[in-house]
């Protein structure tokens, strides 16, 4: 393609993307189909890697794919980023209120706001280009997680419409709540640990190293505060209403108030309606609207004081802890369950609540029949945040963790590092192999879609099914008659789950559509643990096919790139299995993809083979950019240096501990430009 041509394309598509991502994450109105959407990427992405001298700053393609980071630059903020100061009662916005009136007369109207609970963060557009993104920190100094930013498609790359050359505007990243579920359900999947709340989930996403995972997380942003001047503007409302046009995502539930009176109904509205949101607010902001005003009132040396936060109480109840039950996971993790005496709490009955591990009972010195505080943490989870210790009765005795699992009597296990306690009876437990063969089915893994929790339940209960390989020995006249009548709950009537001509053709079909699944995702759906979507791909890409990671050593495995010490020892222990290796055999006689197809192998063989690691920071391609022409060329990616890296790739700012490794291993040590000759001949 012509350079002008191309260039010209590049341009369209950019602005266009943009246009596109803008409607669905901003305004909520997608005018494009995704899969239409993910042409138009695709074709910017392959225009780019041909002309990568067109390449803009604010392309779409840089939302992901950045340079991990080892360290996080500190950076001093242009204007302090202060908190604001807190209050639970209306008398403290009573007096606010007169205080402010005070200096300014009674001629003043406020701006109230949802008060999001997630991380803080300053972004800086240059030219209309984001430029830098810095957290609130100590609020003088703050870290630079510009990369990592870059991957929420509702912060925009480039702004519409009419802007200053230079401009910060300060908003909150969160998660929404249905992403946060459902990205704990994955963690728990491949055996991490669930985070507490979104807000952990938004504050630990933000201190990633990796902005390729960092883009993986649901993670959004609210802009609601500019701290410089903007011209023709006079108040605060008026620059919310200006961000929005240069396509920054402002919330719409904000309101002008006159009074006290107007401040605690938005309050009060929003305090009984904040359980309809999709993401966590914990109270409510209230700003003067003026900046003339504003300016008037001043700071304070930790707070303006023009601005108040109102936090809404969380609503706490005290119920009595009845008695506490255990429940086994896919990867055997075991979590304790307080079961309550029933108690209305924000807007629902409770009458569980989880204890996480043993960790957490320990902390809460918690016994039988005692009277607890139960709070709903972040609005979602219920959780016992106290013990009543005064009504406790006398000769209660404390609660003990559990030794044995209450599924299979198998005794646990917990190590030094872990907080969890596990069984380890993994191919024999009746709640963790369901867990397994539910995994095995599901979207992300092999996708067979026409099976389901409770179908995977009648064929297990039926002992047609116990292991993945199973799934493939099925036959129509196995499956056909099969059924369950499930007990309806809350005065529901019963339903039924019944294995007609129809559902059986839909089953056998999902089960022999999914032998076309990539070798990747096959690995995934093993659900062998630590090894996620991310994980499998790195493995599979590596190996190139089970026979050979089933074989490698431990120091083999630690050589993939981004595969650390605790993936690569539950990877040994799991090809250790007999049972495992039967599976393994059972599914590769059944058709299944277990090595990665010729489709997917290198353009080319220039590199026989070698393997690279690739350090520091390039001039004219990003880490990702060569890892990936390591992989085209025929090499293979590692993480870390050993007497069998081939060649280490260096970059600026390299850490000094890799050179000197690769100096006293003899391994050769290549620019990038070298590398491209190596490639090129």
């Amino acid at each position: 393609m012509d350079n002008k041509i191309a260039k010209d394309r590049i341009d369209h598509l950019v602005e266009l993307i943009e246009k596109y991502n803008h409607e669905y994450y901003v305004l909520s109105n997608p005018t494009i189909s995704d899969y239409d959407f993910d042409i138009l990427l695709k074709e910017l992405e392959e225009l780019e890697s041909t002309h990568p001298e067109f390449v803009r700053l604010d392309s779409p393609t840089i939302r992901v794919g950045g340079k991990p980071t080892k360290e996080f630059k500190t950076v001093v903020h242009k204007y302090p980023m202060l908190s604001l100061a807190n209050t639970y009662s209306e008398e403290e916005i009573v007096d606010f209120d007169t205080r402010v009136r005070k200096i300014t007369g009674d001629d003043v109207e406020y701006v109230c706001e949802l008060k999001y609970d997630g991380l803080s963060i300053g972004l800086t557009y240059v030219n209309g280009i984001l430029d830098k993104a810095v957290t609130r920190g100590d609020g003088v100094n703050g870290d630079d997680v510009t990369n990592n930013v870059r991957t929420i498609k509702s912060i925009p790359l480039r702004l519409q419409g009419e802007f200053p050359e230079e401009i910060e505007i300060r908003g909150e990243i969160f998660m929404n709540i249905d992403g946060f579920n459902t990205m704990n359900k994955e963690r728990e999947d491949i055996g991490e640990q669930a985070f507490a709340n979104p807000r952990n989930a938004a504050s630990g996403s933000m201190k990633m190293q990796d902005p390729n995972e960092v883009a993986r997380r649901p993670l959004d942003c609210y802009l609601y505060y500019i701290p410089s001047k903007v011209q023709g503007i006079a108040s605060h409302y008026d620059s919310l209403l200006a961000a929005a046009k240069m396509g920054f995502k402002v919330s719409k539930n904000i309101a002008v108030c006159k009074n006290t009176s107007e401040i605690f109904e938005f309050i009060n509205d929003w305090d009984k309606g904040r359980r309809e949101l999709n993401f966590e607010i914990d109270g409510i902001v209230i700003k003067v609207n003026s900046f003339i005003q504003q300016k008037q009132l001043g700071f304070t040396a930790k707070n303006p004081r023009w601005a108040i936060a109102y936090k809404f109480k969380a609503e706490r109840v005290e119920t009595v802890l009845s008695y506490i039950s255990y429940q086994v996971g896919r990867t055997g993790a075991i979590t304790p369950v307080a079961n309550l005496e029933p108690v209305q709490l924000a807007g629902t009955v409770v009458k569980r609540a989880s204890l996480h591990n043993s960790d957490v009972i320990k902390n809460l010195d918690i016994h039988y029949n005692d009277h607890v505080y139960v709070e709903k943490g972040g609005e979602i989870i219920p959780k016992i945040v106290g013990v009543v210790t005064s009504k406790r009765l006398v000769g209660s005795k404390p609660v003990s963790f559990i030794t044995s699992c209450p599924e299979c009597g198998t005794s646990l296990t917990k190590k030094e590092d872990e907080s969890a306690h596990y069984c380890p009876n993994e191919d024999n437990c009746p709640p963790q192999i369901k867990g397994k063969l539910e995994h095995f089915i599901s979207r992300k893994a092999m996708n067979i879609d026409s099976l389901g929790e409770g179908k995977i339940e009648m064929l297990f209960d039926n002992k047609l099914v116990n292991s993945a390989a199973d799934f493939y020995k099925l036959k129509p006249e196995m499956l056909l008659g099969l059924e369950k009548v499930i007990p309806g709950k809350g005065g529901k009537k019963d339903s039924r789950i019944s294995f007609q001509e129809k559902t059986v053709n839909n089953i056998i079909s999902g089960v022999e559509k999914s032998k076309q699944i990539p070798f990747e995702r096959v690995l995934f759906a093993l659900g062998i643990r630590f090894v996620g979507e991310t994980v499998a791909k790195k493995l599979a890409s590596h190996f190139r096919s089970i026979e050979i990671m089933k074989s490698a050593s431990f120091e083999e495995l630690i050589e993939v790139d981004e595969i650390g010490e605790r993936i690569a020892v539950s990877l040994m222990d799991w090809f250790k299995k007999p049972e495992h290796l039967d599976i393994i055999y059972n599914l590769k006689e059944s058709g299944l993809n277990l090595e990665m197809s010729e489709s997917s192998l290198p353009s080319s063989n220039i590199l026989g083979g070698s393997s690279f690691v690739v350090s520091g920071v390039f001039e004219n391609h990003s880490r990702d950019e060569l890892k990936s022409m390591v992989e085209q060329y025929g090499g293979k990616n590692t993480s870390s240096i050993s007497s069998k890296t081939g060649f280490l790739i260096a970059g600026s700012n390299m850490g000094p501990a890799k050179k000197t490794k690769a100096e006293k291993l003899g391994v050769p040590i290549i620019s990038e430009d070298e590398f491209i000759s190596m490639i090129s001949d």
